[in-house]
């Protein structure tokens, strides 16, 4: 038997204030997003904003229906509209705020695994990280470099 030990590192600003002022537009951009979430049966609102390479920012905010859950999370339909209009665009990077509307979120929200999944299809076809940013509500934001550090084990094409 052999071991594999995985580490990763993020980086944790205290507040959104700390970062640097394209972050916290995009990060505003990811907000303003969160704002127009259908979420009435999850009662958690994301919001996505997906930096281009062509100076574009595509949002998304999360999508639910009567048959939930088979709504759309705020970042797969950031992803997914930017694929369909710049499909020759790469990601640069994505700001992410999640919250809920019974609890207050004050700790990061990561994607969840579907949107890492998706996330990673990306980085793996451009060839190039996507540098993310995610929080809650309010607090603190978290930086990683590459959805590789938060998806160490991805599954992708070259598996196919």
């Amino acid at each position: 038997m052999n071991e594999v030990k995985i580490e990763t590192t993020l980086q944790v600003f205290d507040s959104i204030t700390e970062l640097p002022q394209d972050i916290q537009t995009l990060m505003d951009k990811a907000s303003e997003a969160r704002n127009k979430a259908y979420a009435p049966y999850s009662k958690f609102n994301v919001g996505a904003a997906l930096l281009l390479d062509n100076n574009e920012v595509v949002t998304g905010s999360n999508q639910e229906n009567a048959s939930y859950p088979s709504g759309l999370c705020a970042e797969r339909t950031a992803i997914y509209y930017a694929g369909a209009q710049f499909p020759k665009a790469k990601f640069l990077k994505m700001a992410i705020i999640a919250g809920s509307k019974i609890n207050p979120t004050t700790e990061p929200i990561p994607p969840c695994g579907a949107c890492r999944q998706a996330i990673a299809e990306y980085e793996v076809k451009q060839e190039q990280p996507i540098e993310l940013y995610f929080m809650g509500e309010t607090g603190k934001v978290v930086r990683s470099n590459s959805l590789a550090n938060i998806l160490p084990l991805v599954f992708d094409k070259s598996a196919l």
